[in-house]
């Protein structure tokens, strides 16, 4: 690519990136919570509200779903035979807001060069980076786009993509392409973008324990028996060694590529408190993205504001496994089901209900699309990108690849350790998300025959 073309792109990105700060401010006002709780009509105005923002642009836009589902924005600007078909994919839904903020979570909130709100970086920035960088190459070549687009943006990613099988299944002839951008991970820092080149994969189930056949009077009844609660609570903990590691037999433990990560910019980045013994074996970067993790991230338990002097007959936990690429999901859902039936405390009754299931990713280093990507983000940042595996998971890209299995993908976002995606406070750097959408233009640029 030519330096004056370079430059042309680069002047057109800044000049358009204000418009871009607006219109996600717009689409963060909007709280599109896919969890089944909270109001799907908002999750529907948020699909009416990216299709808006991808119908100006000239491109032939649809919303879709499948039943049981969430509306999916699927857009398409055909640029002839000869021209590579790039899918840009994102999602519109986001997390429930929880606790704590202190700002409202949907009313977005500018700190310097920080914006706040619950979906600011987690995925309306990913959304705003493709529709910011189809802009400029509007701008620029007019009709004349150097690569066919497709702009798929998801509703439903931040419940496990639940229907996105089905959706292929109806829809996939609209999402398949040679190139699949994937805007939902994050960069190493600040100032240094990153390309995601590894996830863990995913699965999850309830356990419910029954060890009476209804709650009874802890006065009267409790030595001989334990309560559900106190039993959940030694079956969940033979699920590690005294290290902290997953004890779970039969699963897949790797190694991560050689990075420095030390342990300090670990704890920093998430706000481990002073004394806290971190977990597990090997390098830090081992244990996020090349070795299984397993967390408790639910349980049903009377509060201590409604707590009464009776002992538990029920409890049901909700357990969550990150796996190591290279893992089966079925293997490992069947190796931690046979552990917890296996380690039953005194007896008690098991019920598991399996949940998700979601394949790790490993994405060649060499491909010829990931080649174009370095150049374009490290002309984007003035820094080459650093190779990244993510500890979280994008189960769907398993779906993707076996729609399209030539495909090449490149997953790359916006985010930064400080985004807190997920949690309270959640931000995107406005620098970073100009670099992305900057990246993102020279990518799709470089990729025309």
């Amino acid at each position: 690519m030519s330096t004056d073309l370079v430059a042309s792109l680069t002047t057109r990105t800044e000049a358009a990136f204000p418009r871009v700060v607006d219109d996600l401010v717009d689409l963060v006002r909007i709280p599109s919570v896919s969890a089944p709780a909270f109001d799907q009509a908002y999750v529907r105005a948020s699909a009416d509200a990216v299709a808006a923002l991808l119908g100006e642009l000239g491109l032939a836009v649809e919303i879709l779903s499948v039943p049981g589902g969430a509306p999916a924005v699927v857009a398409h600007h055909d640029a002839g035979d000869e021209a590579p078909h790039v899918v840009l994919y994102a999602h519109h839904d986001v997390q429930p807001p929880g606790e704590g903020w202190t700002s409202p979570p949907f009313e977005p909130r500018r700190d310097g060069e920080r914006l706040y709100g619950r979906g600011a970086a987690d995925d309306k920035a990913g959304v705003m980076a493709h529709v910011g960088a189809l802009r400029v190459l509007r701008e620029e070549y007019g009709d004349d786009l150097p690569v066919s687009v497709t702009v798929f943006v998801e509703g439903e990613e931040e419940i496990g993509s639940p229907t996105f099988g089905a959706f292929l299944a109806a829809h996939g002839h609209r999402v398949a392409g040679d190139v699949i951008v994937v805007a939902d991970s994050a960069n190493w820092k600040v100032g240094t973008p990153a390309l995601t080149t590894s996830l863990r994969g995913l699965v999850d189930l309830t356990v419910r324990l029954d060890v009476l056949d209804h709650a009874v009077h802890s006065g009267m009844f409790g030595g001989p028996v334990l309560d559900a609660l106190t039993l959940t609570a030694r079956l969940v903990a033979t699920l590690h060694d005294d290290d902290g590691s997953v004890a779970v037999a039969g699963l897949v433990h790797g190694s991560a590529a050689e990075l420095d990560y030390p342990e300090e910019m670990y704890r920093e980045e998430a706000g481990v408190l002073d004394g806290v013994v971190l977990a597990g074996r090997g390098t830090i970067q081992d244990r996020l993205w090349a070795q299984p993790a397993i967390a408790l991230i639910g349980l049903d338990a009377p509060s201590v504001e409604h707590a009464s002097n009776t002992i538990r007959h029920t409890a049901t936990a909700k357990i969550s496994m990150r796996l190591a690429p290279g893992q089966d999901p079925l293997a490992a859902q069947e190796a931690l089901v046979a552990h917890l039936e296996a380690n039953a405390p005194f007896g008690a009754h098991l019920t598991i209900t399996p949940g998700e299931r979601g394949s790790a990713f490993l994405a060649p280093s060499d491909s010829p699309a990931m080649t174009l990507a370095r150049s374009a983000f490290a002309a984007a940042w003035g820094t080459e990108p650093v190779d990244v595996g993510m500890g979280g998971s994008i189960p769907f890209i398993a779906d993707l690849l076996e729609l399209a299995p030539q495909a090449e993908i490149l997953i790359t976002g916006v985010e930064d350790p400080d985004s807190r995606a997920h949690s309270t406070d959640e931000s995107v750097d406005l620098h970073e998300l100009q670099r992305a959408v900057l990246a993102e233009v020279l990518l799709l640029a470089s990729l025309r025959p």
